[in-house]
């Protein structure tokens, strides 16, 4: 068998098959337009207010209508499964299995890398892999348990551990300096962060597709979440476990040869990643200027810019990752993708990008822009500006939400093989959608309040420790703001207070919500 197979339909809807992009596009045009028409039929007095309130709600439109239109995308799609390594198949390149860590407790890395070393002897890669342990980590105690807990694992020849003295260039840093000492040394480098999960079947597979596919610069595996610890942290997996197979088909469908990355679970080529591994430093002082907070999306499109294919393969099989376990951790990580993707504004306009590149980096900056815009529009709605008569507006744009979620519905069902399972399926859908409603004001409150940070000028920096002091109680502000938006609604126009409830009534139950939510599984 030849080492450069053609390639499966699945993996060239880009080059040879443009309907799934452009069928996406048509469905997120038509879903747009449905929202914008039914507001736009029940304004009863274009005053000043409804006037802004339009682009706004055409916005926001254009966001969810994207997501709703991959979903379906991912639903109606069934490309040909990936074709089977060949039994005692080994490959001719090495890839460098890149472990960055900076602070985070050794201890279970250090167990799970035995594991993945013995893995990896077993399915025939025991020559054709090396794990590296790159640390960033600082301080006296912290080095000294890592050291600690790597030890044995060095002196087996499990891994190559190295710490750098100096954490330039935060983790883009840490490997490009792997690179330029190791890189001439192996094909390929898969990053894995200290809580990525990655099976030595699953590596294996990644290897063979990267060999079998010359033109392919970066393969980004689908992830799945490693169990929950909280009840948030169950929320989110059951999230992903419903969500994330279709939709990731129909992301991986649109996007073609011109994916994104995620910053970890992914292997690449090392040829095509030196076109991106020196990275922009954008002028002026953070939060917009400096290093990039994200630089995994910027790194794809400069890895697609040079010719190489960037591909998602959504399958989840053997991929995953923790998630954060509270909400106010949860938080802190979204303000630090807020300000690394508002960042991405200042290169959407950079030359030669692949169009769909400029599209991701375009999506990212929407995804926090999205949540001033609503809230804008709440705000307007309380005011009692924009005069609306009938539901029309809000049952239309709840169908659209709704649809990624049905669509990841009808897929397990159709999936499921028995009703207890179906049954199990329902459950689990119900419990994320009623969940995820309850948390989706509270989520668009602290974005809003992220993005605001951001224009204001204040750096989150890389990883901010948490700032001794008094603090409020949990979901105190959230609270606030939706006692502030009804009494506003109902001091103003009575009526908008019914329209705002679904938004209101979760900030104002705040305060119970969090500690439920944050609790133990």
């Amino acid at each position: 068998m030849s080492l450069v197979e053609p390639i499966s339909r699945a993996w060239r809807v880009d080059a040879g098959w443009p309907g799934p992009r452009a069928a996406g596009l048509g469905l997120a045009l038509g879903l747009t337009l449905a929202i914008v028409a039914g507001f736009a039929t029940s304004v009863t007095d274009w005053t000043p207010g409804a006037l802004l309130a339009l682009p706004l709600v055409m916005l926001g439109a254009v966001w969810i209508a994207g997501g709703a239109a991959t979903a379906l995308l991912g639903l109606a799609l069934r490309p040909d499964p990936e074709p089977p390594v060949p039994a005692g198949w080994r490959p001719a390149s090495r890839t460098a299995l890149l472990v960055t860590l900076c602070k985070e407790d050794p201890a279970p890395l250090a167990a799970h890398l035995v594991a993945l070393r013995a893995g990896l002897d077993r399915v025939g890669l025991d020559a054709g892999a090396h794990i590296f342990v790159l640390s960033d980590t600082s301080g006296a105690a912290a080095i000294a348990a890592e050291e600690a807990a790597f030890a044995p694992l060095i002196e087996a020849g499990t891994v190559t551990y190295r710490r750098r003295a100096e954490n330039t260039g935060r983790k883009p840093g840490n490997i490009a300096d792997w690179l330029a000492v190791h890189g001439d040394r192996f094909e390929h480098m898969m990053v894995l962060d200290a809580d990525s999960r990655m099976s030595p079947d699953r590596i294996r597979r990644m290897i063979h597709r990267m060999d079998r596919t010359p033109a392919l610069g970066l393969l980004q595996a689908g992830l799945a979440l490693v169990p929950g610890r909280t009840r948030f942290g169950r929320h989110q997996r059951t999230g992903v476990r419903l969500l994330s197979r279709g939709f990731g088909r129909g992301f991986a469908a649109w996007t073609g040869d011109s994916g994104n990355y995620w910053g970890h679970n992914a292997i690449m080529r090392v040829a095509a990643f030196r076109s991106a591994a020196a990275l922009p430093v954008l002028p002026g002082r953070a939060p917009f200027g400096g290093a990039l907070l994200s630089h995994d999306f910027i790194e794809a499109a400069w890895i697609r810019r040079a010719g190489w294919a960037v591909a998602l393969d959504p399958d989840m099989t053997g991929s995953a990752e923790d998630a954060p376990q509270t909400l106010a951790a949860f938080h802190a990580r979204d303000r630090r993708w807020c300000q690394g993707n508002l960042q991405h504004l200042r290169l959407l306009a950079a030359p030669g990008l692949d169009p769909v590149s400029r599209l991701h980096l375009l999506m990212g900056v929407l995804s926090y822009l999205v949540a001033p815009v609503w809230l804008v529009l709440i705000a307007l709605i309380a005011l009692g500006l924009v005069p609306v008569a009938g539901a029309l507006p809000l049952l239309v744009a709840a169908l659209v939400l709704l649809i990624p979620k049905l669509c990841a519905l009808v897929e397990g069902l159709c999936r499921s093989r028995s009703w207890a399972r179906r049954a199990v399926i329902l459950r689990a859908w119900v419990g994320e959608l009623a969940t995820s409603t309850l948390i989706a004001p509270l989520v668009m409150l602290r974005q809003a309040g992220a993005v605001l940070a951001v224009c204001l000028g204040r750096d989150c920096g890389w990883k901010t420790a948490r700032r001794a002091g008094p603090t409020l109680p949990c979901g105190t502000v959230e609270a606030v703001a939706g006692a502030a938006l009804v009494t506003l609604a109902v001091a103003t126009s009575g009526s908008a207070a019914l329209w705002l409830a679904p938004v209101a009534l979760p900030l104002c139950c705040a305060p119970l919500i969090v500690p439920v939510l944050d609790r133990a599984a």
